[in-house]
């Protein structure tokens, strides 16, 4: 499936802006990545896309590499000392590394490492020294991370952090290239009340202004005066992060270990158990059509494809399920590869069901209960305490199960519970080892000690919604809310401010600007340039499964007249969630 939105964006960017600007007839180049880069362009690039372009190896420029002085090499690293260093020395000694260097820095170069490369040697065969603007990972058609699973500590942490200034001009800074990367220059909004949104708000605002003086054209074009970018903390909404969410994508991760998105498991066949590893992204179109459904719907989709499937190829199948598969794949050993899909695909739903059946039926329920602070027939909850004592005196359920439930029992309280309530909680479900992780969550501004230091900090009012869903998934996440509202334009502008007054949504202005720019898009592909206007959210301190899932879906009822975006330092399943939250307290590990 070929990359769709942000990821085709950034793949177009780096193989015209980088390999293609630089490819001569007939030269093989070399190309050199550390880190960053590489995760970068292999979120949205593939190996035989870039080597179609005339590059011969890929090689990371922290390891030991064999000196090719006859190719030249594209340099596609971070501007940070390590990767210049290495860059340095590859020019160090008589026999240069390579012929020449085109340098390409993901973003800004801090003035001391380029009066560095300038002092080097590397300065005589430099043939280009550019900055393509590109510090973020486009991890979803839709969805952005900054890959810095580290900064809910960064934020949050209760220890005093020195690095708190810098770290938020990097992350502003990285801000900014994702709207330079989609030519956007949106008016910026923050929820007021949590200091850091707004500080982080300004620094996105002024590094915005820079990019745009660099690149006027940010911004242009019909309907982009309207495109806005919001910044929110995760404590705006701790609740959605914590549900046992029981859509495809979010089940999974959360439930079973799907490592770098990779999910493994064993093929069953009559004797013959192998391992597969299956990535999970949007190069298989079967995980984009299920990833955002209901699992009870999955495994009927699946089986109704694969019919299909069958069907089309003159295959006949009764009941299509993982057996059937097997012999088939035997038989047509010619569609292996659209078999194999479907076969990872009810692999993953029949995993995700047998988690859910072993424990979390009844849990589930509680947790919904809790969340919307009634049952599902809509009568208002009664007795909370009375629902949750069975789960935390369940020695089945797993600590960061009952902590869950207990978090959801503090937030349906809405003004937080007394401490010796609380203590009693901790010690009926047993998890005294991991209680930090509660209190914890008031450096987040949430309200968990009645009359504590986040007294008066409320969740926020809730929408109204009547489409039917499932019983036991009625949460929506409360930026789902947010996104409707701000393309409604019904955002509340005491409590959402903008940093800088925003153009009028519509003036006579718009239409001259739209003839001025009219052939703006001459010679762009249709990648590239949106017309319609975009809004971008972006979550301090991790974004959840089901907040991204509300992107494509607030996206697909505005018909695409409008894109959402959301992303943050990192996507969290509950789990890692409750994993940051544990560490706030701690002394970071320097080796971590």
């Amino acid at each position: 499936m070929a990359p769709s939105g942000l990821k085709a964006v950034v793949g177009e960017k780096i193989l015209n802006g980088v390999i293609k600007s630089v490819k001569k007839d007939g030269e093989w180049k070399v190309l050199i990545v550390d880190h960053v880069s590489m995760r970068i362009l292999s979120s949205c690039c593939k190996m035989s896309d870039i080597l179609a372009e005339g590059v011969t190896i890929v090689e990371d420029i922290n390891k030991r590499r064999e000196p090719i002085s006859s190719l030249e090499a594209i340099y596609l690293i971070s501007p940070v000392e390590k990767s210049v260093c290495a860059l340095i020395d590859d020019f160090k000694h008589a026999a240069f590394t390579y012929k020449a260097a085109h340098i390409f820095f993901t973003d800004t170069c801090p003035d001391g490492l380029f009066a560095e490369i300038g002092r080097s040697r590397v300065a005589k065969v430099t043939k280009t020294l550019k900055e393509i603007n590109v510090a973020f990972l486009p991890y979803e058609s839709q969805v952005f991370s900054l890959d810095d699973p580290t900064s809910l500590y960064s934020f949050y942490s209760s220890k005093p952090n020195e690095g708190k200034d810098k770290m938020m001009e990097n992350l502003a800074e990285q801000i900014a290239t994702l709207c330079d990367t989609l030519k956007e220059f949106p008016a910026i909004r923050y929820r007021k009340g949590p200091e850091e949104n707004a500080r982080l708000a300004e620094e996105v605002y002024q590094r915005l202004t820079a990019h745009k003086a660099d690149n006027p054209s940010m911004g242009e074009g019909p309907d982009k005066d309207r495109s806005q970018l919001l910044i929110v903390d995760r404590g705006y909404d701790p609740i959605s992060p914590i549900l046992h969410e029981l859509t495809l994508q979010a089940m999974a991760y959360d439930l079973l270990d799907i490592q770098q998105d990779i999910y493994s498991y064993q093929t069953t066949g009559i004797g013959n158990a192998k391992d597969r590893e299956v990535l999970l992204d949007e190069d298989d179109e079967l995980w984009v059509q299920l990833r955002h459904m209901h699992i009870a719907d999955v495994t009927k989709k699946v089986t109704e494809l694969l019919r299909s499937f069958c069907e089309s190829k003159r295959m006949c199948t009764d009941n299509a399920n993982l057996k059937d598969l097997s012999q088939m794949l035997k038989k047509m050993p010619q569609y292996q590869k659209e078999l194999s899909m479907y076969s990872t695909h009810l692999h993953l739903a029949e995993a995700c069901m047998k988690k859910f059946k072993a424990s979390l039926d009844k849990l589930c329920e509680v947790e919904q209960d809790l969340a919307m602070g009634e049952n599902a027939e809509g009568e208002p909850l009664r007795d909370a305490m009375k629902s949750i004592v069975p789960v935390l005196l369940n020695n089945e359920i797993g600590a960061y199960d009952k902590i869950r439930i207990i978090l959801l029992y503090i937030f349906h309280k809405k003004k937080g519970i007394g401490e010796e309530n609380l203590a009693k909680l901790i010690q009926h479900a047993n998890i005294q080892a991991d209680s930090n992780i509660i209190n914890n969550l008031q450096n987040l501004g949430c309200n968990i000690i009645a009359g504590g230091r986040n007294a008066g900090n409320m969740l926020p009012e809730r929408k109204a919604r009547t489409e039917s869903t499932y019983q036991l998934s009625r949460w929506t996440p409360i930026i789902k809310d947010v996104m409707e509202n701000a393309i409604e334009d019904k955002l509340d502008r005491k409590q959402w401010p903008f940093i800088s007054d925003p153009a009028p949504i519509k003036t006579n202005q718009t239409a001259v600007s739209s003839a001025r720019f009219g052939h703006w898009h001459k010679n762009k592909s249709p990648t590239e340039y949106r017309t319609g206007p975009r809004l971008i959210i972006f979550v301090i301190g991790g974004v959840s499964h089901s907040e991204m899932r509300s992107a494509y879906e607030v996206t697909r009822a505005t018909d695409g007249k409008w894109e959402v975006l959301i992303g943050s330092s990192h996507i969290l399943t509950p789990t890692s969630f409750l994993n940051d939250l544990k560490s706030l307290d701690q002394v970071p590990n320097p080796d971590s």
